[in-house]
């Protein structure tokens, strides 16, 4: 099982407070693990320029700016560009199934404070990730969906709404799921 490129989808009931109705991009998922941006969480009090400043990275008056979201709890001081394929960082981005790339230098900062950079993109602190075979077991254990990552979802401008978004996709109503898991 492959998922990159794929969304893992937080069932109700999940332990993890950390992943409560989470939606997570997979970049990477191998025999000897996985490794996922979570793209619905923004960080409060947090903006692309106040990591600019903090880099002394200049932006121009045509500089974006773009979101910051929580993207898992390893790694929580470094930064990934989560973005469309239209940019492309050289050997340092990460191509992504589904027509994503993900750069975590800071050429992309840069791009996107000169008003450049990929067409659409989240930043995202830190990263999700699991040990070989963890995450089969996980879904195994009924603690996520999979679901195909839809560009408009994953960029979207609703992070509140990405969980029941991902979930409709599926063609299931967040409100018919049950925290209990049950088999047949």
């Amino acid at each position: 099982m492959d998922l990159t490129g794929k969304l893992l989808v937080a069932m109700p009931g999940m332990g993890d407070p950390r992943f409560d109705r989470s939606v997570i991009l997979i970049c990477a998922h191998s025999d000897d693990g996985a490794m996922g941006l979570i793209i619905n969480k923004p960080v409060q009090d947090v903006r692309l320029a106040n990591l600019l400043e903090h880099l002394n990275i200049p932006r121009a008056p045509e500089g974006r700016d773009i979101r910051v979201h929580f993207g898992g709890p390893v790694e929580r001081g470094r930064g990934f560009v989560l973005h469309s394929r239209d940019y492309r960082g050289g050997p340092a981005t990460m191509r992504i199934e589904g027509g994503y790339g993900m750069t975590a230098t800071l050429d992309v900062l840069e791009a996107l404070a000169r008003g450049e950079g990929p067409h659409r993109a989240l930043l995202a602190l830190g990263y999700s990730g699991w040990g070989p075979g963890q995450l089969e077991g996980e879904i195994a254990r009924n603690d996520w969906l999979t679901a195909e990552a839809e560009p408009a979802l994953v960029f979207g401008e609703d992070d509140g709404g990405k969980w029941a978004g991902a979930l409709r996709g599926l063609g299931i109503d967040p409100i018919t799921l049950s925290p209990s898991a049950g088999r047949a």
